[in-house]
């Protein structure tokens, strides 16, 4: 009996010692995988991120992993970041395949297109047809500040209550780009506005959790009943009724004068229809719109609420932020986005808070698009890429507070907003966040309105506030309550 235990015990090591990874000459170092699962065993999937921190201290600000039998880079820090995405920003703007969020999308769209003439047609579309529907623009600010009164006039109903702000702030976001892509604006109980809300929120934790991480590295596995399915489910759910409203655009619109998103997609369809080789179509809009919905709503209401905790947890930094927004819009019944040049201590705690709350902690995974080497070292093409901003955004050396909430750390001596090289909340290079000029309007619009017509309150019944993220591919805190009350200040 001992000798057959023997016997298997041998077996066993033997079978991985022959199935063991091992490293292509001058790939970036790592910890040793092991079969089957790689070095899942050695990360908290449900965050990552200490233990990505921990491993970049012994191997250094560019090592690897193994998920599953699949080689991934993981850069550390701004320098590397930089390094990669901004100095070789063509060799990293890939995007891998054969993961989750690839099978959601089916590689069409801008967020999980290959790099390639489809990707920057659709990324020049959106862009250019966000800045005509007025980003950046006076009307794109009163279509951002007629939602804030819907989130005002709740609040105002919550005053001396305690309630959780998670849906309130998902809800504006979501309505601001719904109103864009769609035409329309939801009522916030609308059974498919509801549908979207939580398929972004439920797909954005299984795609970077456990369950994305087993989909991802195990295909055997992906037919089973797991979590995963629900991400998929749910997303065909939202495509089909995406799919209905375009329809019912074909036979309303008016070719050449858009009403929306899906208006203009449908006159550069109808410019394109004698060119065979168009890369403009129905599933390629669908999943475009969908990609901006992600885009416009989950990073911007996740930092808002972000914000809110900050704080409340930090009453002199709210106080400080009404005195400056009560001196700049005195006499106004309005903020403009052109304020924020003269609120700088305004503009660094929403800077700071996106910075602290690293809304989007592992960027979207990057692919090697050709054989390149980065920092001495020599990553082939098709290599998965996994930039965490988190080690960037708190980076010892960089800031002056890396590991705690201080606005101080984007204002200079004389109190003026100053820039920062490892600023990348939304990552950098040619595959940063679509939609992060439309994030920063809202988050100065809304949090400016809100800060002046409220005072935010942590409960006296809440206990100690707990700042721990729950991990997603957007990164979100923990549910919380607050206390609302009306501020006595005059509005003019």
């Amino acid at each position: 009996m001992l000798g057959t235990l023997v016997l298997l015990w041998l077996s066993v090591c033997l079978l991985f010692y022959l199935l063991r990874t091992h490293r292509a000459k001058n790939f970036p170092p790592g910890p040793q995988p092991i079969p089957i699962f790689g070095n899942l065993l050695q990360l908290n999937l449900e965050n990552p991120i200490v233990d990505l921190n921990r491993l970049s201290e012994r191997y250094g600000k560019v090592f690897s992993l193994y998920f599953g039998g699949r080689p991934a880079v993981i850069l550390t820090g701004t320098q590397a970041t930089r390094a990669a995405l901004v100095s070789k920003a063509v060799d990293f703007a890939g995007r891998p395949h054969g993961l989750l969020l690839n099978h959601l999308t089916q590689g069409k769209g801008v967020i999980m297109a290959d790099y390639g003439p489809s990707w920057r047609e659709h990324r020049r579309f959106a862009l250019m047809t966000l800045r005509n529907f007025g980003l950046g623009k006076h009307s794109m600010e009163e279509r951002i500040l007629g939602e804030t009164e819907y989130v005002s006039a709740l609040l105002e109903e919550s005053v001396g209550k305690s309630v959780d702000p998670q849906t309130l702030f998902h809800n504006a976001a979501c309505d601001i780009i719904c109103s864009i892509m769609f035409g329309v604006r939801y009522e916030y109980d609308h059974q498919f506005f509801q549908a979207m809300i939580r398929m972004m929120a439920e797909n954005s934790k299984i795609a970077n959790g456990p369950w994305g991480m087993i989909y991802d590295t195990m295909p055997l596995l992906r037919s089973l009943p797991l979590p995963f399915q629900r991400a998929l489910r749910d997303y065909n759910t939202v495509k089909l009724h995406v799919l209905e409203i375009i329809q019912k655009h074909r036979a309303t619109r008016v070719p050449l004068q858009p009403r929306d998103v899906i208006d203009c997609y449908l006159d550069q369809m109808d410019k394109r229809r004698d060119d065979d080789s168009s890369l403009f179509d129905d599933d390629q809009m669908i999943t475009l719109l969908l990609d901006l919905l992600f885009a416009g709503t989950d990073t911007t209401s996740n930092t808002i609420r972000s914000t809110i905790l900050y704080l409340m947890t930090h009453p002199e930094v709210q106080e400080r932020c009404q005195q400056e927004i009560d001196t700049v819009l005195e006499g106004r019944t309005q903020v403009s986005f052109e304020d924020r040049h003269k609120m700088p201590y305004m503009q660094a705690v929403i800077q700071e808070s996106q910075r602290y709350a690293s809304t989007l902690p592992l960027s979207v995974f990057h692919c090697t698009t050709r054989d390149t080497e980065l920092m001495g070292y020599s990553i082939p093409k098709g290599t998965l890429v996994i930039p965490n901003l988190s080690s960037v955004l708190n980076e010892v050396g960089q800031w002056k507070f890396p590991n705690e909430f201080n606005p101080e750390n984007f204002l200079n001596d004389q109190g003026e907003i100053q820039k920062n090289e490892s600023f990348m909340p939304f990552s950098v290079g040619p595959r940063m966040c679509l939609g992060e000029g439309l994030a920063r309007m809202e988050l100065f619009l809304i949090l400016v309105t809100l800060l002046r017509r409220f005072q935010f309150v942590w409960p006296e019944d809440a206990g100690e506030p707990d700042f721990t993220p729950v991990f997603g591919v957007t990164q979100a805190p923990k549910p919380y309550n607050i206390n609302v009350r009306i501020r006595n200040c005059q509005e003019g």
